[in-house]
């Protein structure tokens, strides 16, 4: 009887693991660090280290947490102990995740986000290559040497990838517990004692797939979405003919949520690009997933548009999230200066969260937790919104939002020792939420087949000079020479469900004399040459001096234009077209050596307004360069491949970050 226990008690922890698994799959795509090269996936092999380095075993530990994310702790001479932040990169981050079994390291925190650790402090001023096979490899004052304290604990965030073929080597008997192991060990190890233990019975385990075959994308609400199926490598989306509450149910299921509360049809939550995978779906309800559910095969896409695209909302269970916020002060329920429920000398008070450093990524938080829908502006100053009295003071500062979390007690913050200079009351943070939001694509076929050198005189250049567009060499280049500048058109797309206008006002817009126009956003986008190790070569950015409606799609009107200081923007189904042949739509490449590498594009890159999806804002290129010729190719929009394609694109997965 007792391996029919051990047995039940084993299935019933791989269930729960699983329904985890799956119910944070909505979000599990976004990436955290911009600009932290993407390495190349290798198989695992155990490291040697020389005989003077310390052997030191890594944890990852603390509250709020998941399984590959935690404070982390370093077991030394019979004791744990924890890491400084201080000097902490994402190199040393990266020594850290691999030396657990993940594959890379995907974002670290400062000042002990994870909570204060005990005991020693083995590690301060680590300085990491990134190539080491240990921490204990990398340069410190010495193992043991510091003079920080524990709320300077340093955490990392590693990706949820495992290094094929690990193995984890428990040197330290007695000291490990299993909840300090990941969900891939813990599942490994739940596999191998299953099947072992029970193989005469002839059980079976499946194991979840290393990637899921189902995403939602553009819903505002965890639990809802536009539903897009990985196929071929590539992710696409469901035609919305005969969708219904059965496949929108499975799709609920799949992804560790209840049943589906609406089957969503006509794009409602926003458009998406590339290939339409499935058309006509009829599930039966008991499937696994919605790619087992049968469908036409002969038509695909056949007839099918993107407007045509099919979403769901899920039954999610109340968590209690938005009994803890409020807006006060608005003209609305939608807006108004924010209060935040803390915890303050063993009493629950109501208090403001410091405007200092506050932006759309924490105020799309707020919204999804108010269950508000999407952000729409970021206030730092709440002059016009005066609160409640008795809640001026501030409960909360120095919050960062990688804009993906549940609640805002999620987000990095400043603990019991607050940093807030202004003060509460009219400097408190606010925030105006909308149930929709633009979603900017960049149109990575237009790229691709625009793409051209030139060599331009330098008495041609001097307004992109003023405008810093050009490379660093400029200033030093004879004024009969010339820049060679690679070239290319942007075609910038709508797809979301409200129109995407400047966050400054017309009235605040620089008048730039040499070019003779306006700027509604000072950088509008970012353009990047990367080697193949994701290590930046040459760059250039793009100031909206005009968002227009170049074209829109069949039935719908244009409703701005540049010409007569008219408003810019772009409307639903339109797109604003940056021609190959206007100043600064270019990447100065002068100084760049022949060789292959990956080009780089990034739409809104400082979220100064505010999107359902941040995820799509990149375009990525192989390029290669002759030194006399340029060939563009493989573009495609980030995130758009399997995990497998995109690891061998160095540079961002996605415009979605953890702090800035």
């Amino acid at each position: 009887s007792e391996p029919i226990i051990m047995l039940a008690l084993w299935s019933v922890s791989f269930v729960l693991l699983c329904v985890w698994r799956f119910s944070y799959a909505q979000y599990e795509h976004m990436g955290y660090l911009l600009g932290y090269p993407e390495p190349v996936q290798d198989l695992y092999t155990a490291p040697e280290l020389p005989k003077d380095i310390p052997r030191i075993q890594l944890r990852l530990a603390g509250e709020k947490r998941k399984h590959n994310e935690g404070r982390v702790e370093v077991f030394y001479e019979e004791e744990w102990g924890t890491v400084c932040d201080d000097d902490f990169t994402i190199h040393a981050a990266q020594v850290v995740c691999r030396e657990l079994g993940y594959s890379e390291a995907v974002s670290w925190s400062p000042s002990s986000k994870y909570g204060k650790g005990e005991g020693r402090i083995w590690f301060d001023n680590v300085h990491c290559t990134g190539n080491e096979k240990s921490l204990a490899q990398c340069e410190s004052n010495g193992i043991g040497v510091s003079d920080c304290k524990h709320t300077e604990d340093v955490g990392v965030v590693c990706s949820d990838k495992r290094i094929p073929g690990f193995k984890f080597v428990n040197t330290l008997t007695n000291n490990i517990n299993v909840s300090e192991f990941s969900t891939d060990v813990f599942l490994l190890l739940l596999s191998k004692t299953i099947q072992s233990s029970s193989a005469k019975r002839n059980y079976s385990l499946p194991l979840p797939s290393q990637q899921p075959l189902v995403r939602l994308r553009g819903g505002a609400l965890v639990g809802e979405g536009r539903v897009e199926v990985l196929k071929n490598g590539e992710w696409g989306t469901i035609c919305d003919d005969n969708w219904n509450l059965v496949a929108a149910t499975v799709v609920c299921r799949e992804l560790g949520f209840g049943s589906a509360k609406e089957a969503l049809s006509g794009g409602q939550l926003g458009q998406g690009m590339g290939p339409v995978h499935m058309n006509e779906v009829k599930c039966s309800g008991f499937e696994k997933s919605v790619t087992e559910c049968p469908f036409n095969m002969d038509k695909d896409s056949e007839g099918c548009s993107h407007e045509e695209d099919a979403g769901v909302r899920c039954n999610v269970p109340a968590m209690g999230f938005q009994r803890r916020l409020r807006l006060s002060g608005g003209r609305n329920s939608f807006e108004g200066r924010l209060e935040v429920l803390m915890e303050r000398n063993g009493s629950l008070v109501w208090g403001t969260v410091c405007g200092e450093g506050w932006g759309t990524m924490e105020a799309m938080v707020v919204c999804r937790q108010l269950g508000l829908g999407f952000a729409s502006h970021a206030f730092q100053e709440t002059w016009n919104w005066p609160g409640a009295v008795n809640a001026d003071s501030v409960v909360m500062s120095g919050v960062r939002c990688a804009g993906t979390e549940m609640s805002l007690s999620h987000c990095l913050h400043h603990g019991e020792y607050l940093s807030c200079p202004k003060g509460g009351g009219r400097f408190a943070a606010g925030v105006s939420c909308s149930e929709t939001a633009p979603d900017l694509v960049l149109n990575p076929q237009v790229v691709e087949q625009t793409t051209y050198l030139e060599d331009r005189p330098m008495f041609m250049l001097q307004c992109a000079y003023e405008e810093n567009c050009l490379g660093s060499t400029f200033s030093s280049t004879p004024a009969s020479s010339y820049r060679r500048l690679l070239r290319f058109s942007s075609q910038i797309h709508n797809n979301g469900q409200s129109d995407f206008r400047p966050k400054a006002s017309r009235e605040t817009w620089v008048w730039h004399d040499c070019h003779r126009h306006y700027h509604s956003m000072e950088v509008f986008t970012h353009y990047d040459l990367l080697s193949n190790n994701g290590t930046k070569v040459a760059e250039g950015h793009k100031a909206s001096f005009c968002l227009e409606d170049s074209e829109c799609d069949e039935g719908i009107e244009k409703r701005y234009e540049c010409a007569n200081f008219g408003e810019q923007g772009i409307t639903v189904g339109c797109w604003d077209t940056y021609r190959h042949d206007i100043d600064c739509q270019w990447v100065d490449i002068t100084d760049v050596k022949p060789g292959d590498y990956i080009f780089q594009i990034v739409i809104n890159p400082n979220y100064e307004v505010a999107e359902s999806d941040y995820t799509n804002n990149i375009v990525k290129c192989r390029c290669r360069y002759d030194g006399h010729r340029i060939w563009m190719y493989n573009c495609h929009i980030g995130g758009s491949f399997s995990a497998e394609t995109e690891d061998t694109f160095p540079g961002l997965i996605n415009n979605q970050v953890t702090h800035r």
